[in-house]
């Protein structure tokens, strides 16, 4: 992929009309590395120093936050690569973002994290999670005055709530947008385009602009508190999967941060991330009523029910449908799967499905999968 902006494909798993492994057929959208309703662009010049800005205005929030987010820079070992958006997690000098940001580096390429000052500072990867989308970096002879932004509690986060975007769009660093919360627990399917690794996510829809460049970035709520990790876009131009890169049109999705926090923790402490799971295959292929339980396992062999495992207990079989996890709709597998790493290992959810035209309810109790397979 030449540099100027890394572009993923990104699905919408409501809307699902094709198997992931390709990503033919999903409603296609854009993560926006280098990379809507109307939504309001502040620059980020200075202002003249006699001008005070109200305390929680925009401008304030984003005076405050814009030193705590940096331009990420990604190049493999053969030169290619693009730019993205991160945030300082934490004091010891991890930034967090987005996985498909950084994965070019990953495997002995070069990465760097400017600050909005011009300072820049090579940086390595910590962990990467590809199914959550979500990486974690450390800067190289970090600065001393590092300050973390802080993070809100994304569960709380109501349709309707003000957002604030932080990022790099088309390589335009420190660009600040704003929205509002237009949907919660949006079902989203993404890939990066160059493997067939996919993503899940049950995201924080806005309205805020994002483009490619704002992957990995903050979503601010109006008190400058993070709720979630800018991700991906529904572009404007989504006729096709790996095409140019298109703009904004009122509709992205970011990472909520209840789930990136728990993500990054564990990437620090082990460089890898533990999944949920059922312990079965679901066909990831568009059928609007449900998550059918594959009859094959997700490599096309073996039992798609795990032996003993968690759907196993409950009495799972192949064939069956399943249509809600706890209170949430479940339409179709990439859905499930989303909703399921909402979730933690251990955690028991109560999955409603239908067999031979009856309606059942089973109590699950969540396994684990350490590291992305």
């Amino acid at each position: 992929m030449p540099r100027g902006g890394l572009v993923a494909a990104v699905l919408a798993a409501a809307l699902v009309a094709g198997g992931v492994g390709g990503g033919i057929g999903f409603w296609a959208a854009d993560r926006n590395e280098d990379n809507g309703t109307d939504s309001t662009t502040v620059s980020a010049s200075e202002a003249p120093a006699d001008l005070k800005r109200e305390q929680g205005s925009v401008a304030d929030i984003a005076s405050k936050a814009l030193p705590s987010v940096v331009t990420l820079e990604a190049q493999s070992g053969n030169g290619e690569g693009g730019t993205g958006t991160g945030f300082v997690y934490d004091q010891q000098g991890h930034i967090l973002t987005n996985n498909h940001v950084v994965a070019s580096a990953a495997e002995g390429g070069k990465l760097s994290a400017t600050f909005s000052n011009g300072k820049k500072y090579d940086a390595e990867v910590v962990g990467r999670a590809e199914g959550y989308d979500v990486a974690v970096i450390k800067l190289k002879n970090k600065p001393a005055d590092l300050r973390p932004l802080p993070l809100a509690d994304s569960d709380k986060v109501a349709v309707g709530d003000s957002t604030i975007a932080i990022g790099a769009p088309f390589g335009l660093s420190n660009t600040v947008t704003t929205g509002i919360v237009s949907a919660k627990n949006r079902p989203v399917t993404s890939s990066d385009g160059a493997s067939n690794k996919s993503s899940y996510m049950s995201a924080l829809q806005t309205d805020a602009s994002i483009n490619p460049g704002n992957s990995g970035g903050p979503l601010l709520d109006a008190r400058g508190a993070v709720i979630g990790i800018n991700s991906a876009i529904k572009p404007a131009d989504s006729g096709g999967l790996g095409g140019g890169q298109s703009g904004s049109i009122g509709l992205g999705f970011a990472i909520p941060v209840n789930q990136a926090k728990n993500v990054a923790q564990q990437l620090i402490r082990t460089g890898q991330a533990t999944y949920p799971v059922i312990g079965a295959s679901v066909s990831l292929a568009e059928t609007s009523k449900g998550a059918v339980i594959s009859d094959r396992g997700a490599n096309g062999s073996g039992p798609a029910v795990e032996p003993d495992g968690p759907a196993d207990k409950a009495g799972l079989k192949s064939g069956d449908v399943i249509t809600k996890l706890d209170d949430m709709v479940i339409d179709s597998g990439p859905t499930l799967i989303g909703q399921i790493w909402t979730h933690k290992p251990g955690d028991t959810v109560k999955i409603t499905y239908e067999r031979d035209g009856k309606e059942r309810t089973v109590d699950v109790t969540l396994g684990a999968r350490k590291g992305d397979s």
